[in-house]
């Protein structure tokens, strides 16, 4: 099986967006993950103002984390950034150039991001080693170039994470005609400090 469609997303990504590297998942959340596990977070601050799978994601890695409580630290718009990490949640954003270099950005492409390609993310790192690394843990430890996949008979653990090519594929097509736009009324998310998470 020929993951090309797939490769071919991630290189006009990185193109467009100015990543040296980009790992492509099934969803931003799923490319936090990998970031998280990567970079063996331990602890955290960010924004109570984020999509609910942000807090849960926390709590099945074992992170521990809290909110900002200054109301400047809250306000976002496109992105903001875990503290004390160099991860960004970017799910909101896509524009030419905007990769921060050292950092690594998530991206998503679902519904109301601007490009809407279906249950997809992304991770933009210039870190070599880790996208190595993410690009296998997000493929069940795979490299995915090398096929036979039953060839590879030593695997470290991976997740199962992967989007589809025909994902991939539409990605593409639509990148090739996005025209960043401006939201006049920028998504604001419900406070998640008033969410309870029984565990």
């Amino acid at each position: 099986m020929s993951f090309d469609r797939l490769f071919k997303f991630e290189e006009d990504l990185a193109a467009y967006t100015g990543a040296p590297y980009v790992v492509v998942t099934d969803g931003c959340t799923h490319a936090l993950e990998l970031c998280f596990r990567y970079d063996n977070i331990k602890e955290t601050v960010f924004t109570p103002y984020t999509y609910l799978s942000v807090p849960m994601l926390m709590h099945h890695l074992g992170i521990k984390y809290d909110y900002h409580t200054q109301e400047h630290r809250q306000k976002w718009v496109s992105e903001y950034k875990f503290e004390a990490t160099r991860i960004w949640d970017s799910a909101r954003r896509l524009e030419p150039n905007m990769y921060r270099p050292g950092q690594m950005q998530c991206l998503s492409f679902g519904i109301t991001k601007p490009l809407q390609v279906g249950k997809v993310g992304c991770v933009l790192t210039d870190d070599y080693e880790a996208y190595l690394a993410m690009s296998r843990m997000r493929s069940d430890g795979r490299d995915l170039r090398i096929s036979p996949w039953e060839s590879e008979t030593r695997l470290k653990l991976g997740y199962h994470y992967c989007p589809t090519l025909e994902l991939c594929s539409r990605g593409s097509q639509l990148l090739a005609d996005y025209v960043p736009k401006v939201d006049p009324h920028p998504y604001v998310y419900p406070d998640c400090r008033n969410i309870s998470i029984e565990c």
